[in-house]
Formats: structure tokens, C-alpha cells, sequence
């Protein structure tokens, strides 16, 4: 096929070959009626994949907040244990010797344990061997929970003695 163009003052042939046959047979409803399906699917599979991960995002996000809410929460019930076995010492040595209490709060379990602390006989430093020193304790406020299937334990130790005798 031989298309003529003009252009100022002169004529000129161009020789465009198959092209112009073959973007016919192309563009024909032949070969194009099935693209709009196949946008469709790839649309529907990128917003799907989109959405899914936005949920599993914000699935994330809750998980870790709540177990970030339940740690603060642990946090407070420790210091918390702790100022319990300090008002028992203030109020009497005694019943802070025999301090040994757990307690079920919501889904927390806190228990509070006084020990034995033994001082090294030289030093007078504590130690693991030694004599048992009766006005020191070592205690030992623990809280622990469920948290997805896994028990998780916090732990707060210090050492407390009979400062009033």
C-alpha cells in the first residue's frame, strides 16, 4: 500500500509495507475482547492482596499493642508487690519474715516470697555459704499471665532488712 503525502511544494511517496494490515488484524475485536477480563483479574487480585495485607497489618498492631497493655500492667502489679512487702516490714518484721502470698488479679498471678539471705562469715558480705542473717530477706515478687498460649513471667528481687530493731 503507497500513501502520497504532500508537503510544501513538493509530492512524496512512502511505502508504509504491512504494517497498516497488520495493526488492523490487531486492533480487530478479535484479538481484543479478552483484555478487559484479564484487567478485571489483575485489578481484583492487587486490591485483594492489598486489603488482605492491611488486615493482617492491623491484626499485627493490635496483638502487640494489647501485650504491650499487659506489660505496663505487669509492671505495676511488681512495684506494686514490692510496696506490700515494704509496708509488711514497716509494720512489723515479723510478718514480713513470713511473707509468702499469691494472689489471682484479672488475668495476672502475682506472688510474693520472702527468703534466707546467708552473709559470708569474713566479709560480712552476702553470699550463697555463710550463716543465715535473720534481718535480711531477699525478696522475690513474681507476676506472670497468659498471653497467646505462652505464659509470660516477670520477676522483680530485692533485698529488704529490718532497718526499725
Amino acid at each position: 500500500m503507497k500513501k502520497i503525502i504532500k508537503k510544501i511544494g513538493f509530492t512524496r511517496l512512502v511505502d508504509f509495507g504491512e504494517a497498516p494490515l497488520v495493526r488492523d488484524r490487531i486492533a480487530s475485536p478479535k484479538f481484543t475482547t479478552g483484555f478487559m477480563v484479564v484487567e478485571v483479574l489483575i485489578a481484583a487480585s492487587i486490591i485483594t492482596v492489598s486489603i488482605l495485607a492491611a488486615t493482617a497489618v492491623a491484626q499485627k498492631s493490635i496483638y502487640i499493642s494489647r501485650q504491650a497493655f499487659h506489660t505496663t500492667q505487669a509492671a505495676f502489679l511488681l512495684e506494686e508487690g514490692a510496696e506490700n512487702a515494704r509496708i509488711a516490714r514497716d509494720n512489723s518484721w515479723d510478718s514480713a519474715i513470713g511473707l509468702n502470698t499469691s494472689e489471682q488479679i484479672g488475668i495476672f498471678t502475682r506472688t510474693v516470697v520472702a527468703s534466707n539471705v546467708n552473709r559470708d562469715n569474713a566479709t560480712k558480705d552476702i553470699s550463697t555459704m555463710g550463716t543465715n542473717d535473720p534481718g535480711t530477706k531477699l525478696i522475690t515478687v513474681t507476676v506472670s499471665w497468659l498471653e497467646g498460649g505462652t505464659t509470660i513471667i516477670k520477676t522483680l528481687q530485692f533485698y529488704m532488712m529490718d532497718i526499725f530493731s
